[in-house]
């Protein structure tokens, strides 16, 4: 498999993200439940959390999209935390992954593994993705 270590400014936005959902984990109607950190190309960082309703905008989907409306277009790393005691790194839905992959597949993606968080390229987290025409 294609996993990299990760840093310790990954830890750090591992850090950004459990403490961005520890603060709006909803414990009642369980409408957010995950939090995501994205660092920018730039070093900016990004958060998101997931807002639920019949079918609602995954964490990553609103920090790529604050991203964007910041000026931002290109993605260095995401990683997205959860679990009511905001302990768990989640992999990206088959959503997420599909746009992680249109938007930037060469972004590095925290994961959860056997041995602890690693990162992957976004474009390895789908074999024979969808690709749109500007691939």
């Amino acid at each position: 498999m294609l996993l990299e270590e990760i840093t310790s400014s990954d830890e750090e936005l591992i850090s950004m993200a459990r403490d961005i959902i520890k603060r709006n984990y909803d414990h009642k109607k369980f409408n957010h439940t995950v939090g995501c950190a994205l660092r920018c190309k730039s070093g900016k960082v990004y958060l998101g959390i997931n807002v639920y309703s019949l079918y609602g905008a995954c964490a990553e989907t609103v920090a790529i999209s604050n991203a964007i409306m910041n000026g931002e277009s290109e993605f260095d790393c995401i990683v997205a935390i959860g679990g009511d005691r905001s302990d768990i790194v989640y992999s990206p839905c088959g959503n997420c992954r599909q746009m992680l992959s249109d938007y930037s597949p060469n972004c590095n993606v925290i994961i959860s593994t056997e041995n602890g968080p690693k990162k992957i390229r976004a474009k390895n987290l789908i074999p024979f993705a969808y690709l749109t025409p500007m691939d």
